[in-house]
């Protein structure tokens, strides 16, 4: 019987060897099912780019007006504050919500 069935074994092995390729490419991870998966994920990757760009434009524009040839007086009051909670005495401070400062143990004024 196995005589008879020799002559099919490589017909039978490519099938398997092309059933096996057929279903990876199909639901593997660079399959065809998985494109909308791979879209999503783009699309938010897409969106935290361009989060990170605004931010780093914010940074650069921050950086640009503290370079001593062109400080801003307002800016680097800004900082002050929020860095280490300097205030004028004459100035009324309300502090709302939860504090988000790089300086954890900074002192406030008031």
């Amino acid at each position: 019987m196995f005589e008879q069935m020799k002559p099919y074994i490589p017909s039978v092995l490519i099938l398997f060897a092309l059933l096996y390729v057929g279903i990876h490419g199909l639901t593997g991870e660079r399959g065809l099912l998985s494109t909308k998966a791979r879209e999503e994920l783009l699309a938010k990757r897409q969106a935290e780019l361009a989060h990170v760009l605004e931010e780093r434009q914010d940074l650069e524009v921050r950086v640009r007006y503290m370079r001593s040839s062109s400080l801003s007086r307002d800016l680097l009051e800004e900082r002050a504050r929020a860095v280490i909670g300097f205030a004028d005495p004459r100035d009324y401070v309300v502090h709302v919500g939860a504090q988000n400062s790089h300086n954890r143990n900074e002192t406030r004024a008031g």
